[in-house]
C-alpha cells in the first residue's frame, strides 16, 4: 500500500481526528450485541493515545437520515470504549458544535473524545465541503481514516475532510485489510479458489470479471446460483432468478471456460414450498419480514438443483452441494469467500453456509472472508481464529474485488 498510516507521521502533543467504523448492532435498549468493529479500531487507538496524540473519534451509526435520533446515538459505544481502553473517552453530544469544541479543545495528550453520530448531520453523507473544514478545524491538521467499512463512500467525514488537513493517513485497519485483499488479488498463491454466494448476481458480476484472470475455480451458492443454474437450461421452479441477468451468467461460464476457470455450481438445493402471494401493499422491508416467519415453519427437502418443481424455492445449498464445495478446497493455497450460500436468517437455512465455513478452516490456505453473514456464520461456530482475515466491510471489499478505486483511500497521502 502505498498510502502514509499514522507510523509515517508525529502525532505527540496534536489534535488527531480518527475516521472509525463504529456502526454495531443494538438490541431494543440500546445495548451493543456485537463489539466486533469496535475492538478492531482498538490498535489505531491504543497507538495514538501511547504517542502522545490527542484523539477525536467520529463514525456513523445506522441510518437517521440526516436528523437528530437518540436511537442512533453513539453514546453506548463511547461507554464500551471506556471500559475497553480503561480510560475515560469524553462524549461530545454534538458534531462540530459547543459540545464538540469543548470537549477536543480540553483534551489532555494521550486523553480520547468520541463526537455523536455524523449522520445526524444532513451535510455527511452529501460530502458538503463546509461540514468538511468544520470536522478539520478540530484537528490539528492531521486525519486518519481507519473506517474500511465505509471507504467505498464519498462522505465529508470519509473523504472531504481529507482535502482540509495537512496529513491525511491510513489506520492499522485499513492498512491491513487493503494489504489482505490487494495483496491477494495482485500475487495470490495458486491454486486460488473464490465462494460467491448471496442473494443477486448483479451485486457480483463485477467481482467475477475482476477475478477471472486470478482465480483457478468459483464456487456459486445463495440465491445468485439460480440464476446460473437457468443459464444452463435447468428447472429452478420459483427459486429467485434475476431474469434480466441470464444471459449474463451464460457469458460469464463462458468466458470462464475460455480462461480455463473452473465454475461450480449447486447439485443439490433445499426447497420449501413457494410463500403465497403477500398483500402488494406492503413495503419491501415488511415482505421481506414475513418472507423469513413464513421459512421458519415452512417444510423443506432436498432435490437435485436442475430439477426443482414449479411450487418450491430454493433456501440453502443441499448437503451434496457442501461436500462438493469441502472437496474442492482440498490442495488449495489461497480461499477467497464473499457472501452466505442460503438464507442464514432462518437456522435451518444457515447449515451450508456453516458446513462451508468449517471445511474453510480444515484447510492449510490463506483464508479471506467478506460479508455481514459470512462473517456472522464463523462467529457462530467459534472459527474467528482459523481464518486468516475477516474482512470488517462488506460493501467496501466487494467494492475493491471488483477492483474499483475507494474514495475514502484515494484522499489519503502518498508515500513519496
Amino acid at each position: 500500500m502505498n498510502k502514509k498510516t499514522v507510523k509515517d507521521i508525529d502525532v505527540k502533543g496534536k489534535k488527531v481526528l480518527v475516521r472509525c467504523d463504529f456502526n454495531v448492532p443494538l438490541d431494543e435498549n440500546g445495548k451493543i450485541t456485537d463489539n466486533t468493529r469496535i475492538t478492531a479500531a482498538l490498535p489505531t487507538i491504543k497507538y495514538l493515545m501511547d504517542n502522545g496524540a490527542k484523539v477525536i473519534l467520529c463514525s456513523h451509526l445506522g441510518r437517521p437520515k440526516g436528523e437528530v435520533n437518540a436511537k442512533y446515538s453513539l453514546k453506548p459505544v463511547a461507554d464500551e470504549l471506556t471500559d475497553l481502553l480503561s480510560t475515560d473517552v469524553k462524549f461530545a453530544n454534538d458534531i462540530i458544535g459547543e459540545s464538540a469544541k469543548q470537549v477536543t479543545s480540553s483534551l489532555n495528550d494521550g486523553d480520547v473524545a468520541l463526537l455523536e453520530n455524523v449522520r445526524f448531520d444532513q451535510r455527511e453523507e452529501k460530502n458538503d465541503d463546509t461540514l468538511s473544514m468544520e470536522l478539520a478545524s478540530l484537528s490539528d491538521g492531521i486525519y486518519v481514516n481507519d473506517a474500511f467499512g465505509t471507504a467505498h463512500r464519498a462522505h465529508s467525514s470519509t473523504e472531504g475532510v481529507a482535502h482540509h488537513v495537512d496529513e491525511a493517513v491510513a489506520g492499522f485497519l485499513m492498512q491491513k485489510e487493503i494489504e489482505f485483499l490487494n495483496g491477494t488479488l495482485e500475487n495470490p498463491e495458486k491454486p486460488f479458489v473464490a465462494i460467491l454466494g448471496g442473494a443477486k448476481v448483479s451485486d457480483k458480476i463485477g467481482v467475477i470479471e475482476n477475478l477471472l484472470d486470478k482465480v483457478d475455480e468459483i464456487l456459486i451458492g445463495g440465491g445468485m446460483a439460480y440464476t446460473f443454474l437457468k443459464a444452463k437450461g435447468f428447472e429452478i421452479g420459483d427459486s429467485l432468478c434475476e431474469e434480466d441477468k441470464i444471459d449474463e451468467a451464460e457469458r460469464i461460464m463462458k468466458k470462464a471456460q475460455e480462461a480455463g476457470v473452473k465454475v461450480v455450481l449447486p447439485v443439490d438445493t433445499v426447497v420449501v414450498p413457494t410463500q403465497e402471494k403477500t398483500d402488494e401493499e406492503l413495503d419491501k422491508k415488511e415482505k421481506q419480514k414475513r418472507f423469513i416467519e413464513y421459512l421458519k415453519t415452512a417444510p423443506d427437502k432436498v432435490v437435485d438443483s436442475d430439477k426443482i418443481q414449479k411450487g418450491y424455492e430454493g433456501c440453502d445449498i443441499g448437503p451434496r452441494t457442501a461436500r462438493k464445495f469441502a472437496e474442492e478446497l482440498n490442495g488449495k493455497k489461497t480461499v477467497l469467500w464473499n457472501g452466505p450460500l442460503g438464507i442464514c436468517e432462518v437456522s435451518k437455512f444457515s447449515v451450508g453456509t456453516e458446513k462451508v465455513a468449517e471445511a474453510i478452516a480444515k484447510t492449510n490456505a490463506t483464508s479471506i472472508v467478506g460479508g455481514g453473514d459470512s462473517v456472522a456464520a464463523i462467529k457462530k461456530l467459534g472459527l474467528d481464529d482459523k481464518f486468516t482475515h475477516i474482512s470488517t466491510g462488506g460493501g467496501a471489499s466487494l467494492e475493491l474485488l471488483e477492483g474499483k478505486a475507494l474514495p475514502g483511500l484515494v484522499c489519503l497521502t502518498n508515500r513519496d
